[in-house]
Order: structure tokens, then sequence, then C-alpha cells
């Protein structure tokens, strides 16, 4: 997943104050909170990069000791499955799942002149989502599926990228973007009936992207569902802290060191 994060950094920074002025959206956001709040997002994200690039590779030895019998007994069934056409297959709806929240925001008249708002709010949620990934992937090192396959090469099998499975950070984004269009739609049209709909579709596509990875080796099946959960609940809660009727004030943001990753969460009861 690539973005230019300088120009969208400078995007939702600039549209903060304007766009926080709007009456009738479910939403408050400030460039005193939000602003901080993206460009943690956004050094973790990095500081994560950092990390997962900095992992070793397995040696010759490491490799040679691999066996299925040492995987986590619900996860062991699929060790050694490879599928270059599902791992091709998973990029599209993976790709498509961020056109969501734009041409969303676009096409339904109650979001569409707080784009700028939305896209604040959606440029947060991804940056805590990636920082959780990314900072997980760089500092557990799991090997992938198909690092247990006899028709993959060793040098696949060896290389840092076969050596993150732990979590699914594609299933994840995915489930950030499509949770966080579906929770926008139903913030800014409660009585739409179209809202269940919205709702399954946002759970199917980041399902149907887990499936094509796990189908492809890329991840097991529990680094699928810790993925799947940490995007829909990043999804959710990003926007439900900014709506005006939550009159307690929440902020959440991600923080790490060398040693330790997590989140800092702050409260402050409602007057």
């Amino acid at each position: 997943m690539k973005f230019n994060l300088p120009l969208l950094l400078s995007f939702v920074l600039l549209s903060l104050p304007g766009f926080a002025q709007k009456k009738d959206s479910p939403y408050k956001t400030t460039l005193k909170i939000d602003g901080p709040a993206i460009a943690a997002g956004i050094g973790m994200s990095y500081l994560g990069l950092t990390l997962i690039q900095n992992i070793e590779p397995l040696t010759d030895a490491e490799l040679a000791a691999k066996s299925s019998s040492d995987v986590f007994f619900i996860d062991r069934h699929t060790a050694g499955d490879f599928s270059r056409r599902a791992d091709k297959d998973s990029y599209i709806p993976f790709y498509g799942s961020f056109a969501a929240v734009p041409i969303a925001a676009l096409l339904n008249k109650n979001q569409r002149s707080h784009m700028g708002q939305v896209m604040v709010l959606f440029v947060e949620t991804m940056g805590l989502t990636g920082s959780l990934y990314t900072m997980t992937a760089g500092t557990i090192r799991r090997s992938r599926p198909l690092v247990y396959s006899t028709n993959v090469s060793d040098g696949s099998r060896k290389s840092k990228d076969a050596q993150r499975s732990f979590f699914a950070g594609h299933t994840a984004a995915t489930a950030s973007a499509t949770f966080f269009a579906a929770k926008v739609f139903n913030d800014f049209n409660p009585d739409s009936k179209a809202r269940p709909y919205v709702w399954a579709a946002g759970a199917a596509v980041p399902a149907v992207v887990g499936y094509l990875r796990y189908k492809a080796g890329k991840h097991f099946l529990t680094d699928n569902l810790l993925g799947y959960a940490i995007g829909a609940g990043a999804g959710i809660l990003v926007p439900q802290l900014h709506k005006k009727s939550n009159k307690r004030e929440i902020a959440v943001q991600p923080i790490g060191g060398v040693d330790f990753q997590g989140l800092s969460l702050t409260y402050k009861p409602g007057k």
C-alpha cells in the first residue's frame, strides 16, 4: 500500500479548520487534536516500516528446521499453502476498498459538502491501522504459510517479506477502509434504508481479501482474524470518537519506542 503521505498530511491539515465549522455534520474535527493524531499515525507507520526493513531473512539452517508441526494447531493445516493467482486477485478488492470513501462522499449528498472533513478522518483511521500493523510486523517475526511449501523457491521462503505473516496488513487496511465508509454513511444518513446493505458490503469486502490472502499462503487464519478485527475497530472507532453527540472527550493515538508499541488513550469526562 503506497500513499503520498506528505501530500495527504498537508491536505488534511489545511482542511481541518474550514470543515470543522459545518453545522450539519455529525462530526467535529479540530487542528489541535486531529493534526497531532494524524502526524503521530504517519510517524509511527514510518518507524514501523523502518523496523520491517530491518527484519533478518531466514538462514539456510533456520529454513531447514521449519516444520508444520511447530505451527499453532489452529493454523497448522494451512502451513505450506501457496497460490500466485489468489495473491494477485487479492489486490483487486484491496485497492478497490480505498476508493469506497471518496466515491461515497461524492455520491451521497449529505456527505458531499463535508468531503474534506471525511478525508481527514479517513487519513487518521488509516494512520492508526498502518501504525499498528507496521509496528507489529516489524517486531514480531512469524513466517508466512508459504515458507512451509516445497513449491516455492528457497530464496522466496527465506526472504524478509516471507517472515512477516503477523498480522494480515491487507485485510486490516481493507477492513479499515470499508468499515469506515459504512460508519460514515450510517452517521450521515441515520434514516437510510440502505444502511444494512452498506454495512454488509463493508463487512464482506475485507472478508474476501482475507480469504484470498489465506489461500495465497500469505497469512494464517489467526493473522487474518486479528487483522480484520483491528481494521474494523479502527474504521468504526475513529469516526465515533469524533461524533458531536459524544460529550466525553476521548482521544486515541499510537505510541511506541524501540522496545514497545501500543495506543495512548486520553479520556476527559463530559461536564
